[in-house]
């Protein structure tokens, strides 16, 4: 490890770092709530902002093909190869300053300290700023770390919003490059990459319930998502007699209905319809479409298959019972994904006493473990509430999270330095 002979500043602590998570939250496309979709004007501006702190703190920042900022700190050795750090700059509909932002803030924060200690690595440090983890506009997660990762399917580039907008034309207007994401120019494969580490609030109440600032995760859960479509026939409200209706609205009910009996019912099993849609949409027309977006997650993807192989069979059911067509789209379906074990071994190394936990929830470590070894580190959260506004992260636990990636990184350059 080398010591470079730069003037030494205060260091970058927890408070600023919830200071610019909550800046950051305020560049929003929706007046009066947060939210950030992918390749949008709002996500122009974040990356703007984030970037000049990437600059401040002494790392080179740009876009790559599919809309992802990457910030770079160079090692001293390019056979040391690249530490990946980061998490995701998009956010859910009225989301909270902290889900995805924080860790790329901390990581940030860590460049930074790093410069103002006059500390060198052997290894490159690059902090991700992902495009697309939450799948808010297109319905399907993971598009920015799946380029990353190589493992980008050309089909997603003709998925299309509410708008109509596919994600080929969204990307091109963002200022990214679609046939370059296909020909794998925001792939990180071939490199030398010594992992992937991501701190990410933990969203959840177990740390704070075991009184822990931090938690090293162990897993994260399998998750399906599925569009499901019903059509029928529109008709009026006051002269198609009930017998007669081909009425969607009903159906997706029922199906809703499905899910949660089947959660209920399965150890384990999350069900979730977060967004229902029916058309056209008035109070005195009977519905004739319906669309119901599932969320399916488990730990073991055999309990998850079975129940997504149920629901589907379920919604076949009502479509048949009530005169209806049905389609099933399945936009997301990953399985679950263990953390690396030597990297995660490190990660608590630098972390003592803090728990090992399972992830419910999805993140871009989903997709980067496809390229590289992967760990997580959880931050703990007021009340375990994410994915809302009242998010909340202490300047302490933020600030602690930081010493740990410190730690992580500095015994790990010193760990080559004696290796050498």
């Amino acid at each position: 490890m080398v010591v470079l002979d730069v003037p030494r500043f205060l260091t970058v602590g927890g408070e600023e770092i919830v200071a610019r998570c909550r800046a950051l939250a305020g560049v929003s496309e929706e007046r009066g709530r947060l939210t950030r979709r992918y390749a949008t004007p709002a996500m122009t501006r974040a990356n703007a902002l984030v970037g000049s702190w990437m600059r401040e703190a002494g790392m080179t920042a740009r876009l790559d093909v599919a809309g992802n900022l990457v910030g770079r700190r160079p090692g001293t050795s390019v056979l040391a190869g690249t530490l990946l750090l980061g998490s995701h700059l998009d956010t859910v509909r009225d989301a909270g300053a902290f889900d995805g932002p924080l860790g790329v803030v901390v990581a940030i924060a860590l460049v930074d300290r790093l410069r103002q200690e006059g500390l060198a690595l052997p290894f490159a440090l690059d902090v991700l700023g992902f495009a697309d983890e939450e799948g808010l506009r297109f319905g399907t997660a993971y598009l920015g770390s799946r380029a990353v990762a190589g493992t980008f399917d050309p089909s997603l580039l003709e998925v299309v919003d509410d708008e109509g907008v596919s994600v080929r034309d969204a990307l091109r207007a963002f200022g990214g490059d679609p046939a370059g994401v296909v020909a794998g120019a925001a792939s990180r494969r071939g490199e030398r990459l010594l992992g992937y580490v991501e701190v990410h609030m933990e969203q959840g109440p177990v740390l704070e319930e075991r009184d822990a600032p931090l938690g090293v995760v162990s897993g994260i859960a399998g998750a399906t998502r599925a569009e499901v479509r019903f059509a029928g026939l529109a008709g009026h409200a006051g002269t198609v007699p009930m017998a007669m209706r081909r009425d969607c609205a009903p159906a997706v009910a029922e199906l809703v209905l499905a899910c949660e009996a089947l959660a209920r019912e399965t150890d384990g099993l999350l069900a979730t319809v977060g967004k229902l849609e029916v058309k056209p949409g008035a109070p005195n027309v009977v519905p004739g479409h319906a669309t119901a977006f599932l969320d399916v997650r488990h730990a073991d993807d055999a309990v998850r298959a079975a129940a997504v192989a149920t629901l589907h069979a379920r919604a076949m059911e009502i479509a048949a019972d009530r005169g209806l067509d049905v389609e099933w789209d399945v936009r997301l379906d990953n399985p679950a994904v263990a953390m690396d074990p030597e990297l995660t071994a490190r990660l608590a190394r630098a972390a003592p006493g803090a728990p090992s936990l399972a992830s419910g929830a999805g993140h871009d470590g989903v997709a980067i473990s496809a390229l590289c070894p992967i760990a997580m580190l959880f931050v703990r959260c007021r009340g375990g509430l994410s994915h809302h506004p009242g998010e909340s992260v202490t300047a302490e636990d933020a600030q602690e999270a930081l010493d740990v990636l410190h730690a992580l990184v500095t015994d790990w350059a010193a760990e080559m330095k004696r290796d050498v």
